[in-house]
């Protein structure tokens, strides 16, 4: 009979600790830099950007950080996630290996990506804030956020690279179910959107453009803030919930594995 294809966890398993990989690094992370002056960048420099909680993890060295009680809850509608032993892989590959994978397809999105878009709407409703603006290229993190922003009652405006926007209609319409507003990116919204429609109005986008929108909308409300799917630290730190589970579900079965393989890019 073959093994288990499935190692599950049940909701009362579920890791209610986030790990901080920055507490065990042999060396600390350089810091980030201020874009005006090229120095390191203070807690207060990202004050526009990012409630004061993301900004201490984001700073945090500590090594463990609980999960706040309504992002579990909210987690709790797809997480655990499932461990996958990868049989016919094996087969195909007529290897002795036993091979396991952590699937990340089962949430609301259909990505890893609202295990940081739940906590960081949290930590922004708790701050009093109403709106988060965001940039998206093919809508996987459009659409996390949008999700998170419902559960929590915030807004949610999304700028989408335009080549996207046009390409991907129903991941827009995904994004505008969860109450997420989302522009084609460069928009109308910005002056900077509106010098690049000026000179190409076919323009297709890119995402450090769409970055830029968000940001300009950001800062020049008190009451929105930005939030951003990759790169920082405590995206990082949200994404290690994936992590703590995949080690309680292979001591399940007695597995220590040899090898881990990850990926990295823009938006892992």
């Amino acid at each position: 009979m073959t093994p288990n294809t499935k190692i599950l966890l049940d909701e009362s398993e579920m890791p209610t600790r986030w790990y901080n990989i920055v507490a065990d690094l042999p060396t600390p992370p350089p810091p980030p830099l201020h874009p005006g002056t090229l120095k390191p960048a203070q807690a207060d420099d990202f004050a526009p950007l990012f409630p004061r909680a993301l900004i201490e993890q984001e700073m945090s060295t500590e090594r463990y950080i609980d999960i706040p009680g309504a992002v579990l809850d909210v987690y709790r509608l797809w997480r655990p996630s499932p461990l996958f032993r990868a049989h016919r892989l094996e087969r195909l590959l007529d290897t002795p290996a036993r091979i396991y994978y952590k699937y990340e397809g089962v949430s609301p999105a259909g990505s890893h990506k609202p295990n940081t878009a739940v906590p960081q709407v949290w930590y922004n409703a708790q701050e009093g804030i109403r709106k988060l603006t965001t940039e998206t290229g093919a809508g996987q993190w459009g659409s996390s956020l949008a999700f998170a922003c419902s559960q929590f009652g915030l807004e949610c405006e999304i700028w989408q690279v335009a080549a996207s926007y046009r390409a991907k209609p129903y991941r827009r319409t995904m994004m505008e179910i969860w109450g997420g507003k989302v522009h084609s990116s460069p928009s109308m919204e910005t002056d900077f959107g509106r010098s690049l429609l000026a000179t190409n109005p076919d323009h297709p986008g890119s995402l450090g453009i769409a970055i830029s929108e968000a940001v300009i909308k950001a800062v020049a409300d008190p009451a929105t803030r930005y939030a951003l799917g990759s790169v920082l630290n405590h995206v990082l730190l949200h994404q290690t919930v994936i992590g703590e589970e995949a080690l309680l579900q292979l001591a399940k079965i007695g597995e220590t594995p040899d090898v881990l393989v990850g990926c990295t890019g823009g938006g892992s």
